[in-house]
């Protein structure tokens, strides 16, 4: 079972449950999620081999499709961003009943040429014994990810005190052919989708659009100005207006 970060809210709406992307977790999703829960209640899980959730010793996108159809006891709306939204569309077309709204934040059911096995070597380049404290760590990140932004992504899952990923590196490697790839599935989703974009990334292009609409007959498409891939990050009251639009609607 995944852990979940439970957000409260004192309306009955429809609840929304937030899958965050590869080397994320809840917590990152944590002032998105306060400033949703105004209008409905939020779960925000830990993906599994990530945060607080269990290892397992795979990272396919049926699994972690499954670890989110186990959670609702009726409908709710998804959120997923990259990875989760890839398995947020994989939930969707499997269990449609599950899922009355999904909104895919930044990533399209295609499979994409990168890689990011360079952040999992550099995560796995730390040397933990010698790291006392965060800036420890990042001192030594530094010779291997330039950009602070993402160092101090990338630290938010590391634990200090234990010394210790709360990624599980060795898994999130040798399946990284499957992350970054889309599962053959056949199928529809006929439910509202929102596939939503940052202005600035290069994730969701046009030439997708033909294959989004054969599995989501029903997808719309909006952009974040300003925003790159983690457009959450970037333009965050803009995210959060744009989504809770859309399940207003």
């Amino acid at each position: 079972m995944l852990n979940i970060v439970h957000h409260e809210s004192p309306t009955q709406a429809t609840e929304l449950l937030i899958a965050h992307g590869l080397f994320g977790s809840a917590r990152n999703w944590g002032v998105i999620a306060k400033h949703l829960c105004q209008s409905r209640a939020v779960q925000a899980v830990d993906m599994r081999n990530h945060g607080h959730s269990p290892w397992y010793e795979t990272q396919s996108y049926f699994d972690m499709a499954a670890d989110l159809a186990a959670i609702p006891k009726q409908p709710m709306d998804v959120l997923g961003h990259s990875m989760g939204g890839k398995a947020a569309m994989v939930m969707a077309l499997q269990h449609p009943e599950k899922v009355r709204k999904l909104v895919v934040a930044d990533i399209a059911p295609v499979v994409y040429g990168h890689t990011q096995m360079p952040m999992i070597d550099a995560m796995r380049a730390i040397d933990l014994s010698a790291v006392s404290t965060r800036g420890d760590a990042d001192r030594q990140l530094q010779s291997h990810v330039d950009e602070p932004g993402v160092r101090a992504f990338l630290l938010q899952s590391l634990d200090v005190k234990d010394r210790r990923w709360r990624l599980n590196l060795d898994v999130l490697a040798r399946d990284m052919e499957d992350i970054i790839g889309f599962p053959d599935i056949k199928g529809q989703f006929d439910g509202p989708v929102l596939f939503l974009s940052g202005a600035e990334s290069t994730y969701v292009l046009p030439e997708y659009r033909e294959t989004i609409r054969g599995l989501f007959p029903n997808a719309r498409f909006a952009k974040i100005p300003g925003a790159g891939h983690w457009l959450h990050a970037d333009n965050p009251r803009a995210f959060e207006a744009a989504v809770d639009t859309f399940l207003k609607a």
